[in-house]
């Protein structure tokens, strides 16, 4: 490392010396242009020529999941620690929270009507809770959309011929199938639901780092690998299997 230093000060020193001779010449590093190129090659290694929140939306879902609203960011992220909370810790479960919620909500409209009365006043109208329908009907298309989508993805996996593609998804499945035995399924929820919430922002501030971390880990397994097909695998003989013809 000191000697890559001291190369860098010497290169930096003589471009500076030649930029003060040349009047309104703008000066360029050397390492400076080898860093853009670095990072052209990163856009080139992940494909991403966008930036995080335009791939992940664009919207106000983008807007939360980077954290450009705090305060709904921690919200929505507390509500779904709550939840789960509520339900892996404290297991409660669905049914018995939801009669409390009902119980409770008759309770306050109970006491909403009666106060008046207790109070000598006239009686005010006690608000109605209505859930529109298309809520239902949004929230229906939406998951319906999502599964057929799912659903065409991994047909088109397994009739389009990728051996690569369709590994990758099988053993992504496999993996899935495994911590799902290690935990129930909320929890497999609530953690993809955390790792979206904090994975994006932390990739988005952090992104040169990650992206240099991920380039050596990749350039020492292309390594390892060339080391591995010149030792052992260029030397397995490759027999031809011909068919037997038949009259």
């Amino acid at each position: 490392m000191p000697e890559k230093i001291t190369a860098e000060n010497l290169i930096n020193n003589l471009v500076e010396t030649i930029a003060d001779s040349v009047p309104k010449q703008k000066s360029v590093s050397f390492f400076e242009e080898e860093k853009e190129s670095v990072t052209s090659r990163f856009n080139r290694l992940f494909g991403r020529q966008k930036p995080v929140h335009h791939l992940l939306g664009g919207g106000k879902s983008a807007d939360v999941l980077l954290w450009r609203n705090k305060k709904i960011s921690a919200g929505v992220l507390a509500g779904a620690t709550a939840i789960w909370v509520l339900f892996e810790w404290l297991n409660y479960h669905f049914l018995s929270l939801a009669c409390f919620a009902v119980v409770l909500g008759m309770l306050a409209q109970f006491v909403w009507t009666n106060a008046a009365g207790l109070m000598n006043r006239s009686p005010s109208q006690v608000p109605r809770l209505v859930i529109p329908d298309e809520i239902f009907v949004s929230i229906g298309r939406s998951i319906g959309a999502e599964v057929n989508h799912a659903l065409w993805f991994l047909q088109d996996v397994s009739c389009g011929g990728n051996l690569k593609q369709f590994l990758v998804v099988v053993v992504s499945l496999w993996v899935a199938a495994i911590i799902g035995s290690w935990c129930n399924f909320l929890t497999v929820l609530y953690i993809g639901f955390v790792a979206a919430h904090t994975l994006p922002v932390l990739y988005e501030r952090y992104e040169d780092e990650i992206d240099n971390f991920l380039l050596n880990a990749f350039d020492q397994l292309r390594h390892n690998y060339g080391k591995l097909d010149a030792g052992v695998l260029s030397k397995i003989p490759k027999g031809r299997f011909k068919g037997k013809k038949h009259e």
